[in-house]
Formats: C-alpha cells, sequence, structure tokens
C-alpha cells in the first residue's frame, strides 16, 4: 500500500475577551492560537483547501458513513490532498493513514484526543491501517 499525506487542520483555543485588547495582531502556530482567526488567510498560508459539502458528501458516498460530526460542524475546516485518498479508494488502490503527535508538555492531554478521534474515524470508514509515530524532538526542550 501506498502512503497518501492527509493533513486535516484544526485549531485550538480561540479569544479570551479579557485578554482581547491586548493582542494586537493575530497569531497562529503549532504552539497557541491568539487573536481573531482568518481562516482564508490560514487556507491559503498553509496551503490547505477548504472542507465544503461535495466533499463532505462524497466522504459518505463512498464510506456509507455519516461524516464525523466535527467535520460536519467545521471543526477540521480545510485538508490537504483528501481528494487524492478519496480518489484512491474509489479506485480500490490501497494506503494506510499516517499521523503523529509531537507532544507539547511531558505528556499526551486531552489536546492530543480530538485528531485521534478523528484518525480513528477515518481508518474505520476507510477501513485501513493506521500509523502514528510519536516525536521526541525539540518542542519539548
Amino acid at each position: 500500500p501506498r502512503r497518501l499525506g492527509l493533513d486535516l487542520v484544526r485549531l485550538r483555543g480561540g479569544i479570551d475577551l479579557d485578554e482581547k485588547a491586548k493582542i494586537s495582531e493575530p497569531a497562529v502556530s503549532a504552539f497557541e492560537v491568539k487573536g481573531r482567526v482568518d481562516y482564508d488567510k490560514l487556507v491559503r498560508d498553509w496551503g490547505s483547501q477548504r472542507m465544503n459539502a461535495t466533499l463532505i458528501e462524497r466522504i459518505e458516498r463512498l464510506t456509507g458513513r455519516q461524516a464525523h460530526h466535527l467535520i460536519r460542524r467545521g471543526f477540521f475546516f480545510s485538508h490537504r490532498d483528501l481528494d487524492k485518498v478519496l480518489d484512491a479508494y474509489e479506485k480500490g488502490e490501497p494506503f494506510y493513514l499516517y499521523t503523529g503527535r509531537g507532544p507539547s508538555s511531558q505528556s499526551l492531554h486531552v489536546g492530543h484526543l480530538v485528531p485521534f478521534l478523528l484518525t480513528q474515524w477515518l481508518q474505520e470508514a476507510f477501513k485501513v491501517p493506521v500509523i502514528i509515530q510519536m516525536t521526541d524532538d525539540e518542542k519539548f526542550l
């Protein structure tokens, strides 16, 4: 099976009203979200594509399952290469899911659970293996 890169983008956080006056410019990184988020700018800057009704309907048609509620509710708002994953699935080409986490603290926490829940749903919906890499890198240094 070939590896197909699939990035579904989500954001955590938002703006705390008490902090609003202190924020001069929005910032989104792997470590924080502050200010009002311009999702269209993120899609452009990160080279992703917006999730849309057509794509969600295609997921549901191909898998025979209702799309995950976090996709339907827009929590995961963009993707990279999901269309290629769906093309491969439609053609019966084998593939696997590859994901990973770079712990932002000494241990995993509830914030890491959300992407794992969606990955589990994708694994079950597409009936494919999943590989999870846990990095031990400079994020925690």
